[in-house]
């Protein structure tokens, strides 16, 4: 069903920023906002090329809203294998990526995919609510109790993202759900050129404003300029239903998707399947009698030895169960052991053996490899992703991604 409601999309280079890095797309039942980083370019290429791999969506008329929930989160993963391939034959556009906060209205679901720290807000009888999580170093220590959210928008690592779509990992971590939406909510997508600047209150008074997509989003974009917008700044302002509502109408696309300068961008790739997963039927319940008074005196010893069987069952059942967990222990270990990821020391790109966990004061990786490749020889970006560790299937797979790193290196330097 096509989206009954109105909608805007608007996007600015900022104060501060060259060039815009900021895609956003506004259509008939897709808005999406992606938020690029990596370089003059390379930021400009990425949320263009997810922006251009994602409209697809609009023109496709879902079944329901898990289908087009499982395919926008495959869309945006072919979108990080696109990101890769790009800079397979673009090498100069190295270390590139970015947010994606996108939206798919079906019926009256709103279906939502998300990574980075671009946001999605609903507004909704006069209160506005963050629907999305960033993805961010200081929304963990938000999460863990250190600081307060008021805290983390001043944080001098506030912009430091722990999960993005880059051209370093072929399986982002993407989080999707489904929502619930109704006739007057108002949906916001943004990047964080508008969430960083305006504080939820001024957010907030604007959209109870009631004022049209359009004249909203340029009131927002008015508040981020004048508190100095340092970033890009885009807006996707979605109105369920509303006062005047478009049932078709043309794509609004913004910021450097609207002019990609070049980037080759394929047709879509088909859809992926998934494994089924058959429902359990539940056992029969026991069958119950009440006993003869003749036969009561034999039942309480039958229970009796039945309750001293039982103490001895889960006895034994105990120290199996015990033998089976350290022996899993044992297996889980060896296993970790088979595979590798990247991160560094102080100063250089190291091969990991292991995984990224600890348990207590066990460390479930070693040092492989020195590669020798030095962090400061690498753009801040692609820096920033090796420190928070690049995992790898097999050592095969990590020699593939540190000659990549170290291709950017050379490169860069």
């Amino acid at each position: 069903m096509v989206f009954q409601g109105s909608s805007a999309a608007i996007s600015h280079t900022g104060k501060v920023r060259s060039n815009n890095q900021d895609s956003g797309y506004a259509g008939s039942n897709l808005f999406v906002v992606a938020d690029g980083m990596g370089g003059h370019a390379g930021g400009d290429v990425a949320s263009a090329l997810v922006i251009h791999r994602l409209e697809h969506l609009d023109d496709d008329p879902f079944d329901s809203p898990t289908v087009a929930e499982r395919a926008l989160r495959d869309a945006i993963a072919d979108s990080a294998t696109e990101l890769i391939d790009t800079v397979g034959r673009r090498p100069e556009l190295a270390g590139m990526g970015t947010t994606v906060s996108a939206l798919v209205m079906v019926d009256d679901l709103a279906v939502i995919a998300h990574i980075g720290d671009s946001r999605i807000y609903l507004y909704r009888d006069g209160s506005l609510t963050q629907i999305t999580t960033d993805h961010t170093f200081v929304q963990r220590l938000v999460d863990s109790g250190r600081i307060t959210p008021e805290e983390a928008r001043y944080h001098p690592r506030r912009s430091v993202l722990m999960r993005v779509l880059g051209d370093m990992d072929p399986d982002p971590e993407i989080d999707t759900f489904i929502m619930p939406t109704k006739p007057g909510d108002r949906w916001l997508l943004c990047s964080d050129g508008l969430s960083g600047v305006v504080d939820d209150a001024h957010t907030q008074k604007a959209l109870a404003a009631g004022n049209a997509p359009g004249r909203t989003a340029d009131t927002l974009l008015k508040q981020a300029l004048d508190g100095g917008a340092p970033d890009n700044v885009t807006i996707v302002l979605v109105d369920v239903g509303g006062a005047h509502p478009v049932f078709t109408g043309t794509a609004t696309v913004v910021g450097s998707a609207s002019n990609p300068e070049g980037v080759e961008v394929p047709a879509a790739r088909p859809g992926r399947s998934s494994w089924l997963h058959p429902n359990r039927q539940a056992a029969n319940e026991p069958t119950h009698f009440e006993p003869d008074a003749d036969f009561l005196e034999e039942l309480i010893e039958e229970d009796k030895r039945r309750a001293r069987r039982r103490r001895v069952g889960w006895i034994v059942g105990l120290v199996l169960v015990i033998g089976m967990l350290a022996t899993a222990g044992f297996l889980a270990y060896e296993w970790t052991q088979t595979r590798y990821f990247i991160g560094a020391d102080e100063d250089t790109v190291v091969i990991y053996r292991g995984i990224q966990q600890d348990i207590g004061p066990i460390s479930l990786s070693t040092p492989y490899q020195d590669t020798g490749i030095a962090l400061e020889d690498l753009p801040s970006f692609t820096r920033s992703t090796v420190e928070r560790t690049i995992s790898a299937t097999s050592l095969d797979a990590a020699e593939v991604i540190v000659d990549r790193l170290r291709d950017t290196a050379e490169a860069y330097g």
